[in-house]
């Protein structure tokens, strides 16, 4: 029998893409606080990083607290201009259960890491997913469209903004990329596959600008095994083409569960082997 401490994972989205310095000291700030950094990814388009780090209750908690603020030091959001929505310097910060953890569990150490960072920083947060205490939960989307209350701290930031603070199951981050420069298109994709539009009940999309003659369609897929990569593909493959346009490529942001990946390798040789 093990006593083995519950393991929890953080996947901290910051409002930094560019200045490779500032992102280094982000890193630092989660890795000194006791968390293992088993992935960093950095755009500059989008202006934005991706953190993720994994570790005991009391080790993803001091990470947060930590890169709350160095975030809140080095980044000001009055001067940012990227392409991706965001509401602070440290953006989005949910907490994941993994090894002799509950969802439950991990909503309470993201309400505690929310109130540590106000008390240390003075950055406040709203909170959503498994954290929400809201009747009928509150998911992402309808904190980045405004109008709702902060859950900890009395004002915003002025520098840093503020922090949407959650838990929830794994999701994957996955970007198609089409070759045009019409920023319409992409978002009209986005509307037809996402959830709160009447898409896939798991998806979650944005249509954002990329690169001269490229647009992307920027996905969450909050369940992976319902709403498998390839299908994601495919659809946008043939909404595409509807307008003759082609995909560029396609991306992974941060980790993926090892399942998602064998289900559309699977998928795409069965492809292959029918040629």
């Amino acid at each position: 029998m093990t006593n083995a401490l519950p393991l929890f994972e953080i996947v901290p989205n910051i409002s930094e893409g560019r200045d490779s310095t500032i992102v280094d000291a982000c890193v630092e700030a989660v890795a000194t606080s006791g968390a293992r950094v088993i992935d960093r990814t950095a755009d500059r388009i989008h202006h934005r990083s991706v953190i993720t780090a994994v570790g005991t209750a009391d080790e993803v908690l001091a990470a947060s607290v930590a890169l709350a603020g160095v975030a809140a030091e080095r980044i000001d959001l009055r001067a940012h201009g990227g392409v991706h929505p965001r509401i602070g310097a440290l953006d989005v910060l949910p907490f994941i259960a993994l090894r002799g953890a509950t969802l439950a569990d991990a909503g309470i150490l993201a309400r505690k890491a929310a109130a540590q960072i106000w008390q240390r920083h003075r950055v406040p947060s709203y909170y959503y997913g498994a954290a929400a205490t809201v009747e009928g939960g509150r998911t992402l989307p309808e904190i980045r469209r405004g109008g709702i209350r902060l859950d900890v701290g009395e004002r915003e930031h002025e520098a840093a903004g503020a922090i949407a603070v959650g838990a929830r199951d794994f999701l994957v981050a996955f970007n198609v990329e089409l070759a045009t420069g019409d920023t319409a298109l992409a978002r009209a994709i986005a509307r037809t596959l996402r959830e709160r539009d009447g898409g896939l009940g798991t998806l979650r999309a944005l249509g954002l600008p990329r690169a001269p003659g490229v647009v992307q369609v920027s996905f969450n897929i909050t369940d992976p095994e319902a709403t498998p990569l390839y299908r994601v593909v495919e659809l946008v493959r043939v909404l595409a083409a509807e307008s003759g346009i082609e995909i560029v490529r396609s991306e992974l942001i941060g980790l993926v569960p090892r399942k998602a990946l064998q289900a559309t390798a699977a998928y795409y040789a069965h492809d292959e082997a029918r040629l």
